[in-house]
């Protein structure tokens, strides 16, 4: 075996592939070009048996060198098209591991990397760090930043609040997890070149609402520098009165007694999954804008709403970057999914249901936010207020609160690909993953660009791109080749970039959404 070198940074390379040293015990990876790549690398041990509904712990620690060249089990759950998953991959409970893309050189002066750990979304109940969307490579081999991407518990085993079944339970699983995962970042993220003082945390959807939460949650603090929400619905989150309604219909389906509900423990895992994908079907269908899983305000790891924590200015103070996609809520109407209100007559449902979650909310007001809708009664105008509600002044609602004390910046996706456009999809929900890990390769061919449009996508992925690293090492997203300047957000002014074939900066471009809803946040509870 020729050792060929070992950087500075604590990867070891040789014939066998590169090799680092945690805690736990030492990793081997592959190489895929210039960039390092471990898969599967355990940040905590199997949550079986006793240890289902409890927090993460330490993996055990080994002898010798570990391999980490494929994925560990997927967090149980009901595949569906929203969120394309292998059906290969393996489903368990030895869920909570990591992936890392690290460059296998030294930095040019020396210095450690800085760290972007990403945390993916599926309506807390879906999805996996293992879709390849998420490969980590190019934002690795072009940014020269280590990438770590965090598999944790989703659906039943991570964001169902079985607290009030039992008080062995624990709430907010997936949560303590990517906390679980930050501290592995923490203690071990030097061995593979990174640069634990400087981590950014940067997610999507239910990962970006997340990202939100932890930057309210006190045991986070100091476990990340900087952060970037994509699309993060900040609101839905609930609190333990709807937490333990929700865990009564999911004992219901399991056919458990009150006095029996502490075998969710020992039941096969296949019946809970199964009991839960009609959960989270049932609420979403019966209660439009509704999820059956959240993060749930349990007093502890998150002692209040996070949307409420933002605007009494009780975040975390770091750099934030924001926004959302220009037509979220298109893609669900695409795959009929009930997760998000599209019709008429489902939207009507969701706004009485806000009402009644906030009694202080006046029907005058409600009337006043209807109205900025002229077009309610059609599809279109049901797809905005849904768009607007889930995912558009949320994320408003953060920024107004965060930029009161941090810096701030805020975005809306415009672009969308003739393809996309044509099937009426436009900017939907999640179409910018691939312009910021650009990985445009990940469904081959990409029938995106069936009417073309790659050229164009690929110029906009690397201007988002070159943002989101500038943000990760020095705390502004500038991009530093001639693009517009991306002005800083505050609440009087609303500077908003929009990202599209050209991007403009624009003050307040939803003025008159904003006005009618109003500058206190409205959600589920």
């Amino acid at each position: 075996m020729t050792t060929r070198h070992d950087t500075d940074a604590g990867i070891h390379l040789d014939d066998s592939g590169p090799a680092a040293h945690t805690r736990s015990g030492r990793v081997r990876g592959t190489m895929a070009g210039s960039v390092a790549v471990w898969r599967g690398i355990p940040y905590g041990a199997p949550v079986n048996g006793a240890n289902r509904l409890r927090p993460p712990r330490p993996p055990q620690s080994w002898d010798g060198v570990r391999d980490c060249l494929t994925v560990g089990e997927v967090s149980p759950q009901s595949l569906g098209p929203m969120v394309p998953v292998d059906s290969t991959l393996r489903m368990g409970e030895d869920c909570l591991w990591l992936n890392v893309w690290a460059p296998a050189d030294p930095s040019e002066s020396g210095a450690p990397r800085p760290v972007m750990v990403w945390l993916h979304g599926g309506a807390y109940c879906l999805g996996t760090a293992a879709q390849p969307i998420y490969d980590g490579r190019a934002l690795a081999a072009n940014g020269g930043v280590v990438v770590v991407t965090v598999n944790y518990r989703v659906g039943v085993l991570g964001f169902l609040d079985l607290t009030s079944l039992s008080g062995d339970f624990t709430a907010n699983l997936g949560l303590r997890d990517q906390i679980a995962a930050l501290e592995w970042v923490r203690e071990n993220i030097a061995a593979f070149g990174g640069d634990p003082g400087n981590v950014t945390l940067f997610g999507e959807s239910s990962g970006a609402g997340c990202v939100t939460a932890l930057l309210t949650a006190p045991a986070a603090e100091g476990l990340f520098h900087k952060a970037i929400a994509q699309s993060p619905p900040a609101t839905t989150v609930f609190g333990r009165q709807r937490g333990e309604s929700v865990a009564r219909r999911f004992a219901e389906l399991l056919d458990l007694s009150p006095h029996r509900t502490g075998e969710v423990t020992e039941l096969p895992m296949e019946r809970l999954v199964q009991a839960a994908g009609t959960l989270f079907d049932e609420v979403p269908t019966k209660e439009p804008g509704r999820l059956a899983a959240a993060p749930v305000v349990d007093g502890e790891l998150l002692p209040d709403y996070p949307i409420n924590a933002f605007q009494r200015g009780r975040s975390h103070r770091v750099p934030l970057i924001v926004g959302s996609n220009k037509d979220e809520a298109s893609l669900f109407k695409v795959f009929r999914s009930p997760i998000m209100p599209v019709t008429p007559e489902a939207v009507n449902i969701m706004l009485r249901d806000v009402a009644r979650s906030h009694p202080d909310l006046s029907p005058e007001r409600l009337a006043e936010i209807a109205s900025a809708y002229p077009d309610l009664t059609t599809p279109r105008g049901a797809m905005a207020i849904s768009t607007d509600a889930a995912f558009r002044l949320p994320a408003r609602w953060v920024a107004d609160g965060h930029s009161a004390h941090s810096m701030t910046w805020v975005y809306r996706f415009d672009h969308a690909t003739p393809m996309l456009r044509a099937a009426r999809v436009g900017a939907g929900h999640a179409t910018e993953l691939p312009y910021v890990f650009g990985n445009f390769g990940t469904f081959n061919p990409d029938p995106t660009f069936w009417l073309g449009g790659r050229k164009q996508a690929v110029e906009v992925s690397g201007r988002m791109m070159r943002r989101w690293l500038a943000f990760a090492e020095h705390g502004v997203p500038a991009a530093l080749d001639g693009s517009k300047h991306w002005a800083p957000y505050r609440s009087d002014t609303r500077h908003t970039l929009l990202v599209d074939a050209i991007d403009r900066m624009v003050p307040d471009p939803d003025r008159a959404l904003h006005s009618a809803w109003g500058d206190q946040a409205v959600g589920f509870r």
